[in-house]
């Protein structure tokens, strides 16, 4: 009998793990980082299990997907309003000041809560109708959706009003009739709020400014067509714009890290990296831009942050904008690939090859849709015009196939969009038919993480969707699952990549801030835009949740 030697395991042959994290997602992690932020929360990370003679692990099984929806029925997405306003005003706002929601309000024309839900036939949902029935969106015609020319925004004169009667002859029609919003009784005074959209046209789900038909709505008027960008807008190389606007932050934000000098106020987030500034943030996810796609936009974050090796990043110094050869100058382009699953939206399997133009605000100079959550990378921006490029290659309208529309992305299918971009088959769990979907989360994910791509869709109209934090019809991207005290949380990313100001809205069940002392997860990505939904009130929120597999 040979006896085998043993070969003892040398250092080359061990893995590094930090040079592992590095090359899959691209920062470098600091060794030391990990021990403080680890040891705080470790006796937390254990689920409590009181024992029961009556519970039987053979009888757990997971969820079994439901049949998918019809394509038709599935029109998810709405439009953000942060991005919408600072491409018509030219100007970045600062979204942690409770006046952007006064900005916002007046900027499109609808009190603040009234934003977010389908009932009230918001402009975010422009292009889109509430089915009350059926309680969901549906598509509008072209024809539904009408411009307002400037005299029908204009409001009368209402300085002669002397008794409620007055009212009567600028337009309100009758006033016992009238629909009463607010109504409080202050100091012998009656305050009243009324319904008075008769005397003068609002934006809304069927009427729109000429700029916001261009930026956000998928029926661009014919004049405007050619050009594939809204006013203001022009192609250009996002890797210019992206490295302009790097330094730019850098020169201002590269200082003692616990001082955001644009925002004026300190912070004491300690991050895990180490080449970390406040000008390239953590996981550089995807930002949905001005037009509705938050399907597209929460898809492509899902598969990213489950597995990023699966995205085709860009990453900066990976070849010029352009190989000058000799007497030939032929544009760098990205390849993606993307997958036929039927439907709308879709095409034949195929790898799209993708130039680095793509709209930017003129004023801003920033991209006017899809960008990275720091502004310090482009692949977020490419993998949408990948997808516009895609599935509208044989529309005769839109001129250039390698300068799509992108509002043609406009309403579409999360769960599906996961599949189109990785490949693996998708699964529907409707809300109304599980009441364990916190149990799905964790079977898909490892160290509170989805290691599986997850998406999930709100309901079209609902009680408590009065803010940016949870908004009706929109699309959320799946992180992971927390365990706080006795709690269990499922926690979601808006697409928006922002969180509302502490007090502006609330949630039940919601946490609107979560940091890595009760989700360690929380070290690695930007935090803007991520909740916590406890378990309970998931179904509240979401009518579907899905993942690909």
């Amino acid at each position: 009998m040979v006896k085998r030697a043993v070969v003892s395991p040398t250092m080359s042959d061990k893995i590094d793990p930090y040079a592992l994290f590095e090359a899959l997602t691209g920062k470098k992690i600091s060794p030391g980082s990990l021990s403080e932020s680890s040891s705080e929360t470790f006796s937390e990370d254990f689920d409590h299990v009181k024992p029961s003679k009556s519970y039987n692990m053979t009888t757990r099984h997971e969820p079994r997907p439901d049949p998918p929806p019809r394509d038709s029925e599935l029109n998810i997405g709405a439009i953000n309003p942060y991005a919408v306003v600072e491409a018509i005003l030219g100007h970045r706002l600062d979204y942690s000041s409770s006046y952007v929601s006064k900005v916002i309000s007046d900027v499109l024309q609808t009190d603040y809560e009234e934003l977010f839900d389908m009932k009230h036939n918001s402009v975010l949902f422009a292009g889109l109708e509430l089915n009350a029935e059926e309680g969901r969106a549906e598509k509008l015609g072209q024809r539904d959706v009408k411009i307002l020319p400037e005299q029908d925004l204009q409001t009368p004169d209402l300085s002669g009003i002397q008794t409620l009667s007055d009212l009567e002859y600028v337009g309100l029609g009758s006033v016992d009739q009238a629909s009463v919003k607010t109504a409080r009784f202050q100091n012998g005074k009656l305050h009243v709020v009324l319904d008075a959209r008769s005397i003068a046209q609002t934006l809304s789900n069927r009427h729109v400014t000429r700029t916001i038909n261009e930026l956000a709505v998928p029926y661009r008027v014919e004049d405007e067509r050619s050009f594939g960008v809204p006013p203001v807008c022009a192609w250009r190389n996002i890797d210019e714009v992206v490295f302009k606007n790097y330094h730019f932050k850098n020169a201002l934000q590269n200082l003692p890290a616990n001082f955001n000098h644009l925002e004026a106020r300190e912070t004491s987030y300690k991050s895990v990296f180490a080449d970390y500034s406040p000008a390239t943030t953590r996981y550089d996810g995807p930002v949905q831009g001005a037009t509705s796609n938050s399907w597209l936009i929460a898809a492509i974050s899902s598969v990213f942050w489950s597995d990023p090796t699966v995205i085709h990043q860009v990453f900066r110094g990976d070849g010029p904008p352009y190989r000058k050869d000799e007497g030939n100058s032929q544009p760098f382009r990205h390849d993606v690939e993307l997958h036929d699953k039927g439907g709308r939206n879709n095409a034949a399997t195929r790898v799209v090859k993708v130039a680095y133009e793509v709209p930017i605000n003129k004023v801003m100079n920033e991209p006017v849709y899809c960008r990275s959550a720091g502004g310090t990378d482009y692949w977020p921006a490419l993998y949408e015009k990948a997808f516009a490029m895609w599935f509208t290659a044989k529309d005769p309208y839109w001129g250039r196939p390698d300068r799509p529309d992108i509002t043609q992305t406009a309403h579409g299918d999360p769960v599906k969009a996961m599949a189109q971009i990785d490949g693996r088959e998708p699964q529907y769990f409707f809300t109304k038919n599980h009441d364990d979907l916190i149990g799905l989360v964790r079977h898909s994910s490892v160290n509170f993480r989805t290691k599986t791509p997850m998406c999930a869709w709100t309901h079209a109209t609902g009680d408590f969707f009065r803010g940016a934090n949870l908004v009706a019809n929109h699309a959320y991207s799946i992180l992971g699952w927390a365990n706080i005290g006795n709690r269990q949380y499922i926690v979601i990313r808006n697409p928006w990549g922002v969180t509302e100001p502490a007090g502006l809205t609330s949630y039940p069940g919601v946490l609107d801030r979560v940091e890595p002392a009760i989700w360690p997860p929380a070290s690695l990505l930007d935090s803007s835009g991520v909740l916590a939904v406890e378990a309970p009130y998931f179904s509240e929120y979401f009518a579907c949740i899905g993942r690909t597999v």
